[in-house]
């Protein structure tokens, strides 16, 4: 069975991580997997058996990407670049993968070049081919031109090949990076990746009518969750509904427990950190309110519930920004804007979005077998460009 190794660095919210596992969860049948996370580790989280997963010295950032920093403060930033590279270097000695797959590198994560170049270098004198994977949206910089030049001369100089985790049909590449067709390897479109939709859980005994509200990780979304915290009253007597909030693991003790105390009266909101069964609690749901982040946007176009959903606006990201706007346009979601952000006016939305009808999209949501398949195909050496 061939070997693949596949690194992810989540630093801020959880969406590279779920998308990743969701990734991998569909090579289990045709690859030995050593999985590389190195980010925050989450002790709800649980990754699939029959993979190898070494858990790195973890980094994270703030929202606004200034500065990268340790998760245990016994480090400085510079002994966790040597401890980390050092893992990397023997893992991959040790494991011999035929396959290197690194998430969002070149088109992201450059400040972690200290590793990844390193690591890249020890894998291909080894024979490993490299891929990098990547969703469909990415991060725009203030000096694009360097930066695509950039990333156009390390993908031509490492990479076998670039998995774009997208519809071409719904968002090209090209929409965030214009210089896709400079790349030399094959480039291949996937579909998106989704979670599949789980079985009905009996234990769950969720009150319906369900509004649902979630922010990811919880490092950002805290104003749209104090919104909806002071928008329950409101609604209590307008509409019949439970609130149920997920502040997300990441969340700051400060602001979770401001939530609860604005919701301490409330008996049609209840607040919670984390469930690993949010898809449970979405197929249930009348409505889900959230930010649009790329496993949120799938798991609303699975489950088709209403949502309304944020944009992420820190470090000028225009990712969620420019994926929520075409669903609204689409009539598929209605997008929250900033200024929608009081409670009288926010609970109005709410009512009158609810009796609202989405439009259909439809997408190709096959990016787990597709990826399977590209990367079986790349290690028999039969893989063919588009």
């Amino acid at each position: 069975m061939p070997k693949l190794m596949f690194y992810c660095q989540h630093i801020l919210g959880m969406g590279h991580l779920i998308r990743s596992i969701e990734i991998v969860k569909g090579l289990i049948p045709d690859f030995q997997i050593c999985f590389i996370n190195g980010g925050q580790v989450i002790e709800e989280f649980k990754f699939p058996e029959g993979i190898e997963v070494i858990n790195i010295p973890a980094v994270k950032t703030d929202s606004e990407f200034n500065e990268l920093k340790p998760v245990d403060d016994d480090f400085t930033m510079e002994e966790l670049e040597i401890i980390r590279r050092d893992i990397l270097l023997y893992t991959c000695e040790r494991f011999k993968p035929d396959i290197l797959v690194i998430e969002l590198f070149p088109f992201g994560r450059k400040r972690f070049s200290f590793e990844l170049i390193p690591l890249i270098e020890k894998a291909k004198s080894m024979g490993t081919k490299i891929v990098s994977s990547v969703r469909d949206i990415i991060v725009t910089k203030q000096n694009q031109q360097r930066y695509e030049e950039k990333v156009c001369r390390l993908i031509n100089q490492y990479f076998d090949m670039l998995l774009i985790h997208g519809d071409p049909n719904f968002v090209k590449l090209n929409l965030s990076f214009s210089r896709v067709d400079d790349v030399v390897c094959p480039v291949h479109y996937t579909g998106y990746v989704v979670q599949p939709l789980p079985e009905s859980n009996s234990s769950l005994q969720l009150k319906k009518p369900l509004i649902l509200v979630s922010v990811g990780g919880g490092r950002f979304g805290h104003d749209l969750l104090e919104c909806v915290a002071k928008t329950a009253s409101i609604l209590k007597d307008k509409i019949p509904h439970q609130i149920q909030v997920f502040t997300g693991p990441f969340s700051p003790d400060a602001v979770y427990q401001k939530l609860q105390t604005i919701t301490s009266n409330q008996d049609n909101i209840n607040v919670e950190r984390y469930t690993p069964n949010l898809l449970h609690y979405m197929q249930q749901a009348e409505l889900s309110i959230g930010m649009s982040g790329y496993n949120t946007t799938m798991n609303i176009l699975t489950t088709g519930v209403k949502a309304m959903m944020m944009a992420f606006q820190g470090n000028n990201d225009k990712e969620q920004e420019t994926r929520v706007k075409k669903l609204d346009n689409f009539g598929r979601v209605k997008m929250i804007h900033q200024q929608d952000l009081e409670p009288e006016k926010f609970a109005r939305q709410i009512i009158d979005y609810l009796q609202q009808k989405p439009t259909k999209l439809k997408l190709d949501l096959n990016g787990v077998s597709n990826t399977a398949y590209y990367l079986k195909q790349l290690v028999s050496k039969q893989v063919m460009s588009v």
